[in-house]
């Protein structure tokens, strides 16, 4: 049998695990014989996604967590060790974006709201290095172990409007690959770090800004279709494969590095 791309009993950790792309992606690897510990912020929402994967498989749990607070995360880590023996991969789905830290059609950049700003950095930035630095003093320990970051395609161009999310997603790109290459020179190969960097999606948080009631799309809309050869956004499913293939040991000399999951969004130029 070839193992590359099994995940059968991994045990993965991820936050924002309420969400669509994160949630989504938890059932994917739960499906796949994953056992899953759910994490999320509101214990309500917590056990109404567990209860649902429980639907999968008796492979998962669930806690409420907040990824800024380091008692939290110690003692979620605790519960995981606990409850499971080990914890073999972390993923960072928490994050977020809030209306004073983007640019309206309106505005200019002096209506940025600088503490609405502070806390997109605090929730996408901090929120993926403490969960990161909690976890990988136990991947330090068992010599091994795997991060999964969210980027975006706003992180290495100038995408206007969302100028605290682009912000904090660069910073994404950038402790992907610091924290890649501290923990293989300082800890062996068997600890890896990489990110997704996911094109265009349509959810319920961006579905008004991106497309109109008939099917068409709104201006900013029709600019990412533009940018996309696609020419079409991408469906949540699409992303599922790339975090399942950075997992598992078909991806064992892959470290360091931000893929994008974008129908070629970020290597078209638009001419």
């Amino acid at each position: 049998m070839n193992d590359l791309f099994n995940i059968q009993d991994k045990v993965i950790a991820i936050t924002g695990a309420a969400g669509v792309l994160a949630g989504g992606t938890a059932k994917y690897l739960q499906e796949q014989g994953a056992y899953v510990v759910y994490l999320d912020l509101f214990q309500d929402k917590v056990d109404a996604v567990v209860a649902e994967a429980k639907a999968i498989s008796e492979k998962c749990c669930g806690f409420a967590c907040d990824v800024l607070s380091q008692s939290a995360l110690e003692a979620v880590h605790d519960q995981i060790i606990e409850t499971c023996g080990r914890v073999d991969v972390l993923i960072n789905g928490a994050g977020g974006n809030m209306p004073g830290a983007t640019i309206g059609p309106e505005q200019d950049v002096f209506d940025l709201k600088i503490e609405d700003y502070s806390k997109v950095l605090d929730l996408n930035l901090k929120g993926t290095l403490m969960p990161t630095m909690a976890f990988a003093k136990t991947f330090k320990q068992q010599g091994s172990g795997v991060v999964i970051n969210f980027s975006s395609m706003s992180a290495p161009q100038a995408l206007t409007r969302v100028l605290g999310y682009s912000n904090a997603k660069a910073g994404i790109d950038n402790f992907t690959r610091w924290m890649a290459t501290e923990m293989a020179l300082k800890y062996g190969d068997k600890i890896r770090v990489n990110a997704i960097a996911p094109g265009f999606f349509i959810s319920n948080q961006n579905r008004a800004l991106l497309t109109i009631e008939a099917g068409s799309y709104t201006e900013r809309g029709q600019q990412v279709i533009s940018k996309t050869p696609f020419r079409r956004f991408g469906e949540q499913e699409e992303v599922y494969g790339t975090i399942h293939y950075l997992i598992s040991n078909a991806a064992s000399f892959v470290s360091g590095v931000v893929v994008p999951v974008d129908g070629a969004f970020s290597a078209f130029c638009g001419v």
